[in-house]
């Protein structure tokens, strides 16, 4: 990754001629694994805006969280694309690490350098805008997209539990959406999503 001494990405970076391994649209949640001052990798979640045709992905990180430090002082990351659920729980809701950046479970992967786009606040959360530069990329296999609503729960269910502690937001909505998502990973989803779940619950502090 070619950084700067303000930690943004250099020109090498959107020189590259590197693309996005897969087709954007919408905001896609992925898993972003970066570089931590132990020389581990983080891993979180991180949904990615799709580009336009002028500007770059980008990715919105809220909260001095170790992605955002990790992104200042590494100038980058991985963007993983993962179908696993239980890692999906894992990278929004727990701090993990891992010796290597791609997970087992990544059906494709894009390094990325990043460049700081814009910054503000909500609340008292600050948050800031960050363009991703592809860099390098592979795809590891190659799968029939299916429609699962069990794993769509467990996503908007990491949503829901990320935002319990945060003011503006209504700790008993959060809390019914929860309750909601967990039913339909009950009568939808497969054992994979069950477990997940089970791990959502594990990683917060709250009853429904």
């Amino acid at each position: 990754m070619t950084t700067d001494s303000s930690g943004n990405s250099g020109s090498d970076a959107a020189d590259s001629g590197a693309e996005w391994p897969v087709a954007l649209a919408g905001v896609t949640e992925t898993v972003v694994t970066t570089l931590g001052p132990n020389e581990r990798w983080n891993v979180a979640a991180l949904g990615v805006h799709a580009p336009d045709s002028r500007e770059p992905a980008t990715a919105t990180t809220w909260g001095r969280t170790r992605t955002w430090r990790n992104f200042r002082e590494r100038g980058g990351g991985y963007v993983q694309f993962t179908r696993d659920p239980v890692d999906f729980a894992e990278a929004a809701l727990s701090v993990r690490e891992e010796d290597d950046p791609i997970l087992d479970s990544a059906d494709a992967w894009v390094e990325v350098d990043v460049e700081r786009r814009s910054s503000g606040s909500e609340g008292d959360t600050q948050w800031v805008e960050w363009a991703l530069h592809p860099v390098d990329s592979a795809v590891e296999r190659r799968v029939v997209p299916t429609t699962n609503r069990g794993h769509a729960a467990v996503v908007e269910a990491t949503v829901a539990a990320s935002r319990l502690d945060v003011p503006s937001y209504d700790r008993e909505t959060m809390l019914g959406r929860l309750a909601y998502f967990e039913s339909v990973v009950e009568t939808a989803g497969s054992e994979r999503e069950r477990a997940a779940f089970d791990r959502v619950r594990e990683l917060i502090d709250a009853e429904w």
